[in-house]
């Protein structure tokens, strides 16, 4: 791993973890997205991994809600590491390629319903059999871009949850995901002792961009960064997208 991309690395989960001091997600987005331009997406999940798993698990045990959360998105963890089992294999097999142009596709829709305000609501008593269809869903996205945050964000919101337990059941979920993920990515070869050096500089420059974000988000109206932070999701994932389906058919 040469000195360049270490920078590179550092200076992804630096931002990352500023994304996530200050809205409480977005780690594995911001940094898929940035590391996705200049290396392959099994490739960048294998570095996201450890990072996100850590930071997760903090945020998981930050609230007092763990009970409650775990209780209502049962079933949306249980789908969600069940659709990563089913598509295992998808980064490293031959539809690999085609895991950046659905990354960048993700992350403009992603950004779009942040922007549009579009919100809809989940009865209490629809939560669990829907939580199911959406988990599979995400799981099965999540396996082949590494991202967790489509469908699951939108119904998490649609369930009605206040914004400190949402930001813990974010943590909780991600955790659980993320976790599913790594085996995937063990037993596919691409978690492996190569990845170690890229994880810790990843895992300590995280830190550091979370601190700095808490700290902003203190004294900066969270909106007007959300915005923008959205605006820069539309622009990064249609570079993306449009770049992976040059080189498919350069």
């Amino acid at each position: 791993m040469i000195d360049h991309m270490l920078i590179l690395i550092a200076f992804a989960f630096l931002l990352a973890g500023f994304v996530k001091g200050t809205l409480g997600l977005g780690l594995p987005t911001v940094s898929m997205g940035l590391l996705a331009v200049t290396m392959p997406p099994g490739q960048a999940i294998a570095i996201v991994i450890v990072p996100a798993i850590v930071t997760n698990i903090w945020q998981t045990f930050v609230g007092p809600y763990l009970r409650d959360i775990v209780k209502r998105l049962w079933p949306l963890m249980l789908g969600t590491v069940v659709g990563i089992w089913l598509n295992a294999g998808l980064l490293t097999g031959p539809y690999a390629p085609y895991g950046t142009v659905v990354l960048g596709a993700l992350l403009v829709i992603y950004a779009v319903v942040g922007l549009s305000k579009f919100s809809f609501k989940v009865a209490r008593r629809d939560e669990k059999w829907i939580g199911g269809i959406v988990g599979v869903l995400t799981g099965l996205i999540s396996a082949a871009t590494g991202v967790q945050v489509i469908p699951s964000m939108p119904f998490m919101q649609a369930i009605g949850m206040e914004k400190d337990e949402l930001v813990q059941a974010l943590g909780v979920f991600f955790t659980t995901a993320t976790v599913a993920l790594a085996f995937n990515l063990t037993s596919s070869g691409l978690l492996t002792a190569a990845t170690a050096l890229p994880g810790a500089v990843a895992m300590v420059a995280s830190f550091v961009g979370m601190f700095i974000g808490q700290s902003v988000r203190s004294r900066m109206q969270p909106e007007v960064f959300r915005r923008w932070f959205l605006i820069a999701m539309i622009l990064l994932g249609l570079y993306l997208a449009g770049s992976a389906l040059l080189k498919l058919h350069g």
